[in-house]
């Protein structure tokens, strides 16, 4: 009878360690700024953002360049010439600094909706073959290691490149 309560006691604790085992969930962690960093398109992307953003400027620096013309030519012909004649100027040269603030916001705007538009396939390919690989690896979740306080577990970043093929 001792025997049969020992070993019902082994069974219980048995079952209930083997059901407290599979009911931990499996985790692993990933870099995702290291695959974003390194990932090709995301390098080609990073170079057409750079292009574009050397065009704005170039275009900025060109209205610059019109507007400091301008202000210093009327502000050394301003005592030859009428008060309207200023004023009419002066309004001028309010409106061209309008039109170059517009510029320089809509050119940041414009800049951060292509960033948005390269980046957002990108980061859903990333996402899918995290996706992938931790299911392949028998994980049930994958965390960024850059929002983990503590991250010393398995490390997919590696198998998530080749999936990606870099």
């Amino acid at each position: 009878m001792k025997q049969i309560k020992t070993l019902l006691i082994a069974t219980f604790l048995f079952i209930g360690a083997s059901q407290s085992i599979s009911a931990q969930s499996k985790i692993a962690h990933v870099d995702t700024n290291e695959l974003i960093s390194k990932m090709p398109a995301m390098i080609e992307a990073q170079k057409q953002l750079e292009n574009l953003s050397k065009q704005y400027d170039a275009e900025f620096k060109t209205m610059a360049d019109e507007y400091y013309a301008k202000l210093k030519k009327y502000d050394e012909e301003s005592s030859t010439v009428t008060a309207k004649v200023n004023e009419d100027r002066a309004k001028e040269v309010q409106d061209m600094e309008k039109r170059i603030r517009d510029y320089r916001e809509t050119a940041q705007k414009e800049l951060q909706k292509k960033e948005s538009d390269l980046a957002k396939p990108l980061m859903d390919k990333i996402k899918a073959s995290i996706a992938k690989v931790g299911k392949a690896k028998g994980f049930n979740y994958v965390i960024d290691v850059n929002s983990a306080i503590f991250a010393d577990g398995t490390d997919l970043t590696s198998d998530v490149k080749k999936d990606l093929g870099f």
